[in-house]
C-alpha cells in the first residue's frame, strides 16, 4: 500500500510559462479566532496581500477572505518558488495579526481563460453560495489589482 507525504510539496513545473495564474485555497486552524471577516483582521490581511502585490512578491488577480479562508487568483514571478512565497506571507500575517493557518494549501493552475473565469465567478459567488451575502457586490472583504 502506497503511503502519502504528511505534507505536499508545491513546485512549479519548469514547464509553466512565467506568470502562470493559479487558483489558491488557505484555510485556518480550527482554533483559529476571530473569524477572518471580522472588521479588524479583513482589512489586515487584505492591505497584506496588496502589500505583496506592491512588492512584486505575487500578482494579485483577486483576493477574498471567507470566515475560516482565503481564495486568491495568483501568478508567482519565476525567482520565486509559489510555497516559498505563501509560507512567507503565512509566516508574517500570523505574526503581525495572530491568524493560525493550516500548514498546507491547496494550488490549481489555471490553464486557460475560460478556466480562469471560472474561478473567477467561483470564487466572487463563494459568499453568497454559503449564504453570508445576497450577492457578490455586497461582500466587502475582497481585493484585486485589476480594479
Amino acid at each position: 500500500m502506497r503511503e502519502y507525504p504528511q505534507r505536499l510539496h508545491h513546485q512549479t513545473p519548469g514547464w509553466v510559462k512565467d506568470g502562470a495564474l493559479f487558483h489558491i485555497r488557505i484555510r485556518t486552524e480550527t482554533t483559529n479566532t476571530p473569524p477572518l471577516t471580522e472588521e479588524k483582521p479583513a482589512l489586515s490581511l487584505l492591505d497584506a496581500a496588496r502589500r505583496y502585490h506592491e512588492l512584486g512578491h505575487w500578482w494579485c488577480e483577486l483576493f477574498l477572505l471567507m470566515p475560516d479562508h482565503v481564495h486568491a487568483l495568483l501568478a508567482f514571478p519565476r525567482t520565486s518558488a509559489m510555497s516559498d512565497t505563501l509560507r512567507n506571507w503565512k509566516r508574517i500575517t500570523t505574526r503581525l495579526h495572530q491568524v493560525q493557518w493550516q500548514s498546507t494549501y491547496f494550488d490549481h493552475r489555471i490553464r486557460n481563460a475560460k478556466a480562469g473565469q471560472e474561478a473567477r465567478l467561483y470564487i466572487r459567488r463563494n459568499p453568497v453560495v454559503k449564504g453570508l451575502c445576497a450577492t457578490e457586490d455586497d461582500w466587502p472583504w475582497w481585493w484585486s489589482a485589476l480594479g
